[in-house]
């Protein structure tokens, strides 16, 4: 090998899973220390960890006096026991086919978006954004002139009503906030104050407050005959409040994109729309891509504040599924907490990995 190859070639230290090692734990006497006490942390706290949660663990039982007993872990066999009413809520058991297959169909159209090599993702978007919201209304609410039952919001609840209201939330608290961060640096002094005022009033104020005003203030805009759902108060609401948030982001995305990219679409000949639709919004979104996830991330675990208005959540599913007498225990409780973590951690991480993802390969796109 020449000796210019070799100058090319990291140091042998530098490579390979001792390398990585060393320059990303041992780097230095912080780094290593660092490193040293949380790997200490973990020893420390895994023995009971895994003892509570799988070797003490009660994996099977009719009701929960073995969690009751002393000695015994977390209660898994309460999740098995209460696991179709964490995911329907209350929705009629010869019914809850309906929910299944409108998850199915969420599901399989958000994998044909999300996957980078499929066929047709315009058909693919209008399928998900047009289509299911359509056909979803129609399976989980009812449709008698299609033989299905009306179900009343009333009785929906637990994980689908949780994924339901972070999708309304993620899917209009984008296309709302791109159109209020440009409102806000529009040049119509009234465009301008009103998309500020919305911006700064509902960022002003936590989520909840913006549930309660939505659940008491939407029906006295309307006529009483119609007046809103008592779950599309809060989907609103939602979507209001991931809106504000979501202009700021994307107004971050526009003040990065040069100048001379908007002067360059000028001299192009294009109009303040398309200038907007090809060269400023593509790069502005794709420059704030970890902040959008940030906040749909966010958004998502505060899916669990609708229960403040009435709805049954998945979170609050598991709260009136532990006061059942035959599943009383503090053990039992903990369980049902940690499992509702895990499945928030699981949705977010996974959020957070995609983007990453995203991140990369335009990344490497721009590099070219």
């Amino acid at each position: 090998m020449s000796d210019a190859r070799l100058a090319e070639l990291p140091p042998q230290a530098r490579r390979g899973a001792l390398g990585w090692a060393r320059a990303h734990l041992f780097g230095g006497w912080a780094s290593s220390l660092t490193t040293l006490c949380l790997v200490g942390l973990v020893v420390w706290l895994a023995p009971g960890l895994l003892r509570y949660l799988i070797i003490d663990a009660v994996w099977s039982a009719a009701d929960g006096g073995a969690c009751r007993a002393a000695g015994a872990g977390a209660c898994w066999a309460f999740i098995g026991a209460k696991w179709p009413f964490f995911v329907y809520g209350p929705y009629p058991p010869e019914l809850r086919w309906r929910v299944d297959l409108t998850m199915a169909l969420g599901a399989a159209l958000v994998a044909w978006n999300l996957w980078r090599g499929a066929p047709r993702k315009g058909l693919a978007a209008l399928a998900l954004l047009v289509a299911y919201p359509i056909a979803g209304f129609a399976l989980l609410y009812g449709a008698p002139f299609l033989g299905l039952a009306i179900v009343p919001t009333a009785q929906w609840g637990g994980v689908f009503l949780s994924l339901l209201v972070a999708a309304v939330g993620i899917v209009f608290s984008l296309p709302l906030g791109v159109l209020l961060a440009l409102g806000r640096r529009s040049k119509l002094p009234i465009v301008r104050m009103a998309s500020v005022g919305f911006i700064e009033i509902v960022r002003g104020v936590p989520l909840i407050t913006v549930l309660f005003m939505a659940n008491v203030m939407l029906p006295l805009f309307v006529p009483e005959q119609w007046s809103p759902d008592r779950l599309l108060r809060p989907l609103v609401g939602v979507a209001l409040f991931a809106s504000a948030y979501m202009a700021e982001v994307v107004r971050a995305g526009l003040q990065a994109i040069p100048k001379g990219q908007i002067e360059g679409a000028q001299a192009l000949g294009l109009s303040p729309w398309r200038m907007q639709r090809h060269v400023v919004l593509p790069q502005a979104l794709a420059l704030v891509i970890p902040n959008i996830v940030n906040t749909f991330i966010g958004l998502f675990k505060d899916t669990t504040l609708v229960a403040a208005v009435g709805a049954l959540d998945f979170l609050r599913a598991i709260d009136v599924a532990r006061l059942d007498p035959a599943w009383a225990g503090p053990t039992i409780a903990t369980t049902g907490y940690v499992f509702a973590g895990l499945f928030y951690f699981v949705f977010c991480f996974a959020m957070s990995r995609y983007s990453l993802g995203v991140e990369r390969r335009l990344a490497r796109a721009s590099a070219r």
